[in-house]
């Protein structure tokens, strides 16, 4: 039987799902279920060295190609097909252990950049394989989308992870502005890359930018951390998702008309690269 996590968990991307054609609606289902079972081990509540002990084990698995695990099974189908960089893929199991810590602080901004490139960064590169992007200039845009909606992600998660003994950022309000600030910018920065997106796959990925990024809006409307704290999880509403729908018709009409997507977000690009080597993963 086919899994669908996406259906269950993430509602923005399965918003802008819609929009995909069903192959490709397929792909991505195997490869958020690939991400969210990691995810999902990590933010087990069983003890640490139980979460240690699920995470190797499945890392494991994956590495032998253990055609027993659905997932892995299919994880490993979509590599091959799609031709998905390996160090991509052991760039996000790295990004995943990160968490497997009993208190977990980012002590710099430079780490926090690295972390979400790991997390999530990867998850840009993998789709843009995975929707057919020939440009090699757009998959450094997809690395700041993913980054953008990861940012956005810990902004919006202070509280849950705070409970999981994890600070990637401070609990007050102005570090989460700080932090909505900087997705604002690799939002910005992402979006001339889209352009190189097929144009059957490409209104998919404006809608899902557009809806993650308006995640930012409703945290920043609670005005300050007392109101955020009782705020409980920030979604997008669905009347909210129905306008930013309508809006990324005007976005995907402006992408028609750009020509030039040369790359321009080398300052943060340049802390990636004494990490990591971009040119072996696109």
């Amino acid at each position: 039987m086919k899994i669908n996590l996406l259906k269950k968990h993430a509602k923005s991307f399965y918003w802008a799902s819609f929009f995909l054609d069903k192959a490709v609606f397929q792909k991505s289902s195997t490869l958020y279920n690939f991400c969210r079972t990691l995810d999902d081990i990590v933010d087990d509540e069983n003890k640490l060295e139980i979460k240690k002990e699920y995470f190797f084990k499945f890392k494991k698995d994956f590495t032998d190609k253990n055609s027993g695990n659905l997932i892995i099974k299919e994880m490993w189908s979509l590599i091959n097909n799609e031709n998905i960089p390996l160090k991509v893929v052991y760039d996000l199991f790295d990004g995943v252990e990160t968490d497997l810590t009993e208190n977990l602080q980012m002590q710099t901004k430079k780490n926090l950049l690295i972390y979400s490139y790991r997390v999530a960064g990867t998850v840009g590169l993998m789709m843009s394989k995975i929707l057919k992007v020939k440009n090699k200039e757009a998959y450094k845009g997809a690395i700041d989308l993913g980054i953008a909606m990861q940012l956005t992600n810990i902004a919006r998660d202070v509280i849950e992870d705070k409970n999981r003994n994890r600070e990637y950022i401070k609990h007050d309000f102005s570090s989460i502005e700080e932090t909505i600030k900087d997705s604002e910018y690799f939002y910005d920065k992402s979006f001339k890359s889209i352009s190189s997106i097929p144009l059957k796959f490409r209104f998919a990925v404006i809608v899902a930018r557009r809806i993650y990024k308006k995640i930012n809006y409703y945290i920043l409307k609670q005005k300050n951390i007392k109101n955020y704290d009782n705020a409980g999880k920030i979604y997008v509403p669905f009347f909210s998702k129905i306008i930013e729908t309508l809006n990324s018709v005007i976005d995907f009409i402006k992408l028609l008309f750009v020509k030039d997507i040369s790359y321009d977000n080398f300052k943060n690009h340049s802390i990636l690269i004494k990490e990591i080597d971009l040119n072996e993963r696109i």
